[in-house]
């Protein structure tokens, strides 16, 4: 997954350029994710010929391991919820789509998949750092993201650092949950 996740970044927002640190970025999220394990889920999507075309992650943050967002951007989590009462914390990241994929239901499945716990609790809350373009996809899809920081260069793109609630994800994910069913989606968890 980590190597597709690197690669189909690049794909995508660098056309095709590999950086020089191309394998250290592979191994740095495989190190990364593996350290993330035990709280984490990984969804990933096939097609019919077995190829990997879609992943993502969502992780329940035990309040111990530093999160991305923490590390990446130097945002403590909790100064981003507004003095809300919080439930649990969640982050989501390793979202990956075949470069020539063209599914709007993928992408929204994929969401789908790791926005879940989130909607589990009207108090919980997720964090990601989402590549800008993506950012306005998934406001006009109707996903409600809050930019909690300055953009970075990331895996050959603009990365932006959001905090998304509840109440700005369970429209979505009630709009579209129909559209996962249990043997299509195959999540990892420890």
């Amino acid at each position: 997954m980590s190597k597709f996740v690197v690669t189909e970044n690049f794909n995508h927002h660098a056309n095709e350029v590999f950086s020089d640190n191309y394998q250290n970025d592979i191994d740095s999220v495989y190190k990364e994710e593996m350290g993330f394990l035990e709280n984490s889920k990984i969804f990933i999507f096939k097609n019919d010929l077995d190829d990997l075309i879609g992943t993502i992650r969502v992780l329940k943050w035990d309040f111990v391991n530093p999160l991305p967002i923490q590390k990446m951007f130097g945002i403590n989590p909790f100064v981003c919820t507004d003095g809300n009462p919080i439930n649990e914390i969640w982050h989501i990241g390793r979202f990956a789509i075949k470069k020539g994929v063209r599914d709007i239901n993928l992408l929204k499945k994929l969401l789908v998949c790791a926005i879940a716990p989130i909607c589990g609790h009207k108090d919980n809350i997720a964090f990601a750092e989402i590549d800008a373009k993506l950012l306005r996809v998934l406001q006009l899809m109707g996903i409600k993201a809050k930019i909690v920081g300055k953009s970075i260069e990331y895996l050959g793109s603009e990365t932006i650092p959001v905090s998304m609630s509840y109440h700005g994800l369970i429209d979505f994910y009630n709009e579209n949950k129909n559209l996962v069913s249990s043997k299509e989606a195959f999540g990892l968890s420890a």
